[in-house]
């Protein structure tokens, strides 16, 4: 099968994936990265090799953002050929989308019109703040599966447990996570990979949140008498760390390589797009998006 022509689309305040994504896929230019806004960034490239570890049968070929010079630094860094003035230009011109813009409210407006043209749209998480806007944006697709999104944390490998942890602390009865940074559009990153240790967890019993001096706290307990605490906790320096406490012990989990956890998740669409996996299914996307929604009840930011 040919290489896969992605574009890639959009940036905001705080957010550097469209540096990490678009070197992720294609390499890049170390001098040029060198000057990217994110110094973690980077940092962690450096650690890996290019082009050997740039993802196979797929290349950014197309870039748009909302700000130019903010486009042409990306090009420039991650390797992009083609800086288009208007995201339409890319209809013909590309294969599949990575829509890497975390502000949840612009989602609808910059991923409608590929869904509508039946291309494969990889939107940045949060994928909305409601699951009405959720739903609004499933039903944009015009075939199932084509439109995927997560937080890359599902895929971290530090944020499972190992068998022997499994075995070690029992059951799982609670997990409080927590991270820096806003519920809006943080809280995915603790609620994605805490689903995925609880397994297919009852429907929700009880939930009660709050929100304080930019912190936001939501704790959930589901039928099966489970329980979790997210809690997002505004400007302050922090890791993203989910602790599992079972029948017999705990682990605390923390995350650490970010390229491991977005290289994973670029795969997984890849491969989706090229019709090679299976996508994550609507429920189980909805289902994140609840406690989201549940959280931004209390006025979370």
């Amino acid at each position: 099968m040919s290489e896969l022509r992605l574009g890639l689309l959009g940036i905001s305040e705080g957010n550097g994936h469209p540096y990490s994504w678009g070197a992720i896929v294609n390499g890049y230019d170390e001098a040029e990265m060198a000057r990217c806004p994110f110094p973690a960034i980077p940092r962690y490239l450096a650690e890996h090799r290019f082009p050997e570890e740039a993802i196979g049968g797929a290349r950014v070929t197309h870039l748009w953002t909302q700000d130019p010079a903010a486009s042409r630094q990306v090009a420039a860094a991650a390797l992009v050929e083609h800086v288009v003035s208007g995201p339409e230009e890319m209809l013909g011109e590309i294969d599949a989308v990575l829509l890497a813009r975390d502000d949840a409210e612009h989602h609808a407006e910059l991923a409608g019109p590929f869904l509508d043209a039946g291309l494969p749209v990889y939107v940045d998480k949060p994928l909305a703040t409601s699951v009405g806007a959720a739903r609004e944006l499933f039903s944009r697709q015009a075939s199932p599966g084509q439109l995927f999104t997560c937080s890359a944390l599902r895929y971290a490998a530090e944020l499972r447990l190992d068998r022997a942890s499994e075995e070690a602390i029992g059951p799982i009865r609670q997990v409080l996570a927590s991270s820096p940074k806003r519920w809006s559009r943080y809280a995915v990153h603790l609620i994605e990979p805490t689903l995925a240790l609880l397994g297919e967890p009852s429907p929700i019993a009880s939930h009660s949140t709050r929100t304080e001096g930019g912190a936001t706290r939501l704790h959930v307990e589901w039928e099966s008498v489970v329980q979790a605490e997210f809690a997002t906790l505004g400007e302050v320096e922090a890791q993203i760390e989910l602790r599992v406490i079972g029948e017999r012990g705990e682990r605390t989990l923390t995350f650490t390589d970010s390229f491991a956890a977005f290289k994973t998740a670029l795969e997984r669409f890849v491969a989706i797009a090229r019709g090679e996996a299976e996508p994550i299914p609507e429920p189980e996307v909805l289902r994140v998006v609840e406690l989201i929604e549940l959280g931004m009840a209390s006025g979370a930011p």
